[in-house]
């Protein structure tokens, strides 16, 4: 046996622990690396208001404390109110519940000849072993609601404790990463820093103010229809609108236009016209004007980007794709070396004519060309074989 292989063998196996160690680390980390993600991309979101209130003298702890104590009362008014209006719905569906079985009943006995009464169904519904099933598992099923509701509340804890730290702490430790880097490093790791900063603020204020536009847009229609819960309807669509892109319009929509049918059918249809012509204004008017100077990438890319982190991390990808795709291309764009465009029509869409050059005849010319060459050349030999003729 040669004397380098069972060293080879104990190297080969420990680099093989290790990668298992890792592999396993790793995985059960996930949860952990995730929010600590979600965590850092909220840092940077509420960084230009931070720094801001900290350049007029107030103590970074502090002015990160009141951004924080901001965005948990709106969040909580949101909550509220939409829970107070989906409470409000359910207990009117409750109490209305007998009138629509009523009308059910007298439907069916109507349309089939039958003779159903209210007590006889509600009797067998009562009875029924669907229901005792159903029972049952809902009391099953409420501890693990319970345990995915505590789950949440620790998870967004733990995001709002490393995002707290990543924004009070930000010069420090950003100073702690670049004092084990090279003076070059340092730099490109600071600039990439500041880009990352203005692209996801700008992405997440821009969004904002689209929102709130397309709430009080929303809320305006609804008010005027009469719909209930026009406030609360119109926040909901400002903000599933905005923060789910692309078809976050139409699924924001889908409520109003269910709440607004339960009032008249034609509302859900005025509705429904609403929102596909707003969503066209705010595509080709509204978001180039907002977005022109904080998150301007192609729709086709931030529509790819979505997909792509939705696929790798759900929701939370959805969420962060974009400012992420756009603090990453506006870093490679100082490293990509760009040149002057020929002037050439092809460069506008306009296609050559020629097979090698602009200007040149096109392929209608050359078919017109090859079909007249072929008919002189028949003609010419008819008159050929007639002149030989006796």
């Amino acid at each position: 046996m040669p004397r380098w292989l069972p060293r080879a063998m104990v190297l080969a196996l420990a680099l093989i622990a290790a990668f298992q160690l890792g592999s396993w680390a790793f995985h059960q980390l996930t949860a952990l690396l995730i929010n600590i993600l979600i965590a850092f991309f909220l840092a940077l979101a509420i960084e230009p208001a931070v720094s801001r209130m900290a350049a007029g003298g107030m103590r970074r702890g502090l002015a990160t404390f009141l951004v924080f104590l901001g965005l948990t009362v709106i969040a909580a008014g949101f909550v509220t109110l939409l829970g107070s209006m989906l409470a409000g719905q359910i207990i009117k569906m409750i109490e209305g519940f007998p009138d629509y079985l009523d009308s059910l009943i007298n439907w069916i006995n109507h349309t089939f000849h039958t003779e159903l009464r209210r007590v006889d169904v509600q009797e067998g519904l009562l009875h029924s072993d669907w229901l005792r099933k159903y029972a049952q598992n809902s009391a099953a099923g409420v501890l693990d609601v319970s345990a995915q509701v505590l789950g949440g509340l620790f998870r967004m804890l733990t995001i709002g404790l490393f995002s707290f730290y990543f924004a009070a702490d930000g010069p420090r430790l950003r100073r702690a990463l670049c004092s084990v880097l090279p003076p070059a490093r340092q730099a490109e790791v600071l600039r990439a820093w500041e880009i990352a900063v203005d692209k996801t603020g700008g992405y997440l204020y821009s969004r904002g103010l689209m929102a709130l536009i397309s709430g009080v847009a929303h809320y305006i229609l609804l008010e005027s229809l009469g719909v209930p819960y026009a406030p609360v309807l119109g926040v909901w669509v400002g903000l599933v609108s905005q923060f789910i892109p692309t078809i976050g319009t139409y699924l924001a929509g889908a409520l109003p236009m269910l709440i607004a049918f339960a009032v008249n059918p034609w509302y859900a249809v005025w509705v429904l016209v609403f929102v596909v012509v707003y969503q066209q204004f705010e595509n080709y008017m509204l978001q180039p004007k907002l977005t022109a100077k904080t998150v301007d990438i192609h729709p086709a890319v931030a529509f790819g980007s979505v997909i792509a982190g939705t696929a790798l991390l759900g929701a939370v990808g959805a969420l962060i794709a974009i400012p992420a795709v756009a603090t990453l291309q506006a870093f490679l764009g100082a490293y990509v070396k760009r040149y002057a465009v020929t002037d050439d029509p092809r460069v506008h869409g306009h296609r050559s004519r020629g097979r090698g050059r602009p200007g040149g005849p096109g392929t209608l010319t050359r078919v017109r060309r090859l079909w007249s060459g072929l008919s002189g050349r028949s003609g010419r030999s008819g008159r050929s074989d007639g002149q030989d003729r006796p």
